[in-house]
């Protein structure tokens, strides 16, 4: 193509933390460009933020619904190519549908939406409009995650037999809700989260990356949910065993009351053979161990890395790449994919994927069994539609 594909922004106020790192992200690669938003259900907060990002005032709405209604009566050469929804859980399915319904595509803040019914509609709706959609999960996007998933692809560890994947967390140890944290507050309201706390925020991340990494999809759960911190109405703290469809079996553990921990999301994965090991504090090292030989230390931007993993990569061995770098291969991989529907072509999802709604409507399926199971007396619940 020969110019920049226009993006279009829904929440993400100048207070709002994920929506600078979605336009950062965004920016990355030069491929997008922002050109409208609707940044805060507050109009002048909306025109503050389109102030401070330079954008033509006129281009700065005061509602979704009037960005998707006046952007889809501009000329196809300057109306926004996709919008980036980035509110509150609560507030994600109204404006995903309205863009989706009048020809927009989507990128999506995790998880999907508010509830498992939201999130069937939008799949619904995704492949009634043939609209693409982005979820972003954003620890799929860190190149070693591709190599350590290509790696399990190949065979070379035989039949997967064991995961542990694990999301600690310290921020909410003690009860920062009840003073002015915007983000604590509507992570533990249930009218803006949902049915979960923990298990919807980061909870959500470990199962994708349990079921993106390995290939394999949980069958079965039984799980015990708490919150820990007194005053707390939504979870902070959980565990889940689990069974994948292969036979393998598992545990995730989820808890943003691991008091002096940050963001520690980690995965183990073991077959017959041998096994691998990642963690996003030290995302550019893939360990990789043998029942027969010396354990391994691949790393990122190497000679000896999968193709799929090079091309996630942007800089040489030893210049660390992070979490900004994976969020905007989550958004270069989406670019290129509309790039190539604009052109009439067909997008190489082998090698630039990205999650989608159905991720989006398993993510919201792991969310209700994950609290159905902790709050059931049976041991094993079936995770199934």
């Amino acid at each position: 193509m020969s110019r920049k594909l226009r993006m279009g922004m829904i929440g993400g106020g100048l207070d709002a933390f994920i929506g600078a790192v979605h336009r950062m992200a965004a920016a990355l690669d030069g491929q997008i460009e922002l050109v409208c938003g609707a940044f805060s259900s507050k109009p002048e907060k909306s025109k503050q933020a389109g102030a401070s990002l330079l954008l033509n005032p006129a281009r700065v709405y005061e509602s979704f619904s009037e960005m998707i209604k006046k952007e889809k009566a501009l000329p196809d050469d300057e109306r926004m190519d996709f919008v980036s929804i980035v509110t509150p859980n609560h507030l994600h399915f109204e404006p995903a549908k309205l863009a989706l319904e009048n020809g927009f595509h989507v990128v999506l803040d995790k998880p999907a939406t508010f509830n498992l019914l939201e999130a069937k509609q939008l799949a619904e709706i995704v492949s009634a409009t043939g609209k693409y959609l982005c979820l972003t999960h954003t620890y799929t996007g860190y190149p070693m995650i591709k190599e350590a998933r290509q790696q399990i692809r190949s065979g070379k560890f035989g039949i997967i037999r064991k995961v542990f994947v694990e999301y600690p967390q310290g921020w909410l140890s003690t009860f920062l809700e009840g003073g002015n944290q915007k983000q604590a507050s509507w992570r533990t309201d249930p009218a803006k989260s949902g049915i979960a706390g923990a298990m919807g925020d980061i909870g959500t991340h470990a199962f994708n990356l349990a079921e993106y990494v390995t290939g394999l999809q949980i069958v079965k759960i039984c799980a015990d949910v708490n919150s820990i911190v007194p005053g707390r109405r939504l979870d902070d703290d959980g565990a889940a065993l689990l069974n994948f469809n292969n036979g393998a079996s598992g545990v995730l553990m989820a808890t943003q009351v691991a008091a002096g921990e940050e963001n520690s999301i980690k995965i183990r994965v073991y077959g017959e053979k041998g096994g691998l090991e990642w963690q996003q504090e030290d995302a550019n090292t893939l360990l990789v161990k043998w029942i027969d030989r010396p354990a391994e230390i691949w790393r990122a931007g190497s000679a000896y890395i999968s193709d799929v993993a090079k091309k996630h990569c942007r800089i040489p061995a030893g210049h660390p790449e992070g979490y900004l770098e994976a969020f905007a291969n989550l958004y270069r991989n989406f670019a290129f994919c509309l790039q190539a529907a604009l052109q009439g072509k067909k997008p190489e999802w082998d090698v630039y994927d990205f999650p989608g709604i159905e991720e989006g409507v398993r993510g919201m399926l792991f969310i209700e069994k994950i609290i159905e199971s902790s709050r059931s007396n049976h041991k094993w619940i079936d995770f199934s539609l």
